[in-house]
């Protein structure tokens, strides 16, 4: 493992606007990513990001929650940096959420490629939530190869490890929260149910521990403390 994370700084801050109340103020979620997140292969209401809003619905009492995804099957780092750059974003997103990297490892993309592109995302990430990188979730990657069409192959696990490695190292040297989900999907073989039924991607069960993972440090993030 490289470990290139650590002479790349990103630019943000811990002190961005924090003035959300959950309970009675608007809350904005964006989500970027690729299939992952775009929920291949299951209903659009069932994607995680889906899920991740209603689950802070429910928990916050506030309906008033507005989600944005800005992803599609196939996208590699480059792509999303592309799609990005193309469409008006604002700078006022409660939370924003990144999982990327999958075509990239797919698609043969030279991992310099990614070291390079994943923390410009980051760094873009944290501008949609209005510059504070506390308000930035980074989701690892799946890994297909515990599914019927990956058929166990041991070399898409070592890859898959290789960019999660890069990814947790970038974030926990500048202090970004991420999220590992990786071995929810590597139980897929064994539990088909986690499956989606094109024989690939994540299912909406998946995705639903997905965001039992992501709920705590999202709740935390837009303000919301149990009493």
């Amino acid at each position: 493992m490289d470990n290139d994370a650590e002479d790349m700084e990103i630019k943000g801050n811990t002190d961005g606007d924090d003035s959300t109340t959950p309970n009675g103020s608007f809350l904005k979620i964006l989500s970027l990513g690729d299939s992952y997140t775009i929920g291949e292969s299951v209903c659009e209401t069932c994607r995680f990001p889906e899920q991740l809003k209603d689950s802070i619905i429910e928990k916050i009492g506030n309906p008033d929650v507005e989600l944005k995804v800005v992803a599609r099957t196939g996208w590699t780092t480059g792509v999303l940096k592309d799609a990005i750059d193309k469409q008006p974003i604002s700078e006022d997103y409660n939370l924003v959420t990144l999982l990327i990297g999958v075509n990239n490892q797919y698609q043969s993309v030279s991992f310099d490629v990614f070291e390079k592109e994943f923390p410009e995302l980051v760094s873009k990430a944290i501008a949609f939530a209005k510059g504070n990188l506390k308000n930035v979730i980074v989701v690892s990657i799946p890994d297909y190869a515990f599914t019927p069409f990956g058929n166990g192959n041991d070399l898409i696990s070592k890859d898959i490890d290789k960019y999660n490695s890069f990814i947790e190292n970038y974030c926990n040297q500048n202090s970004i929260t991420y999220i590992y989900i990786t071995d929810i999907t590597r139980q897929g073989l064994d539990q088909p149910d986690l499956v989606a039924s094109d024989g690939l991607h994540p299912s909406t069960l998946a995705y639903t521990q997905f965001v039992s993972r992501m709920l705590p440090a999202a709740l935390e993030k837009i303000g919301f403390t149990n009493e």
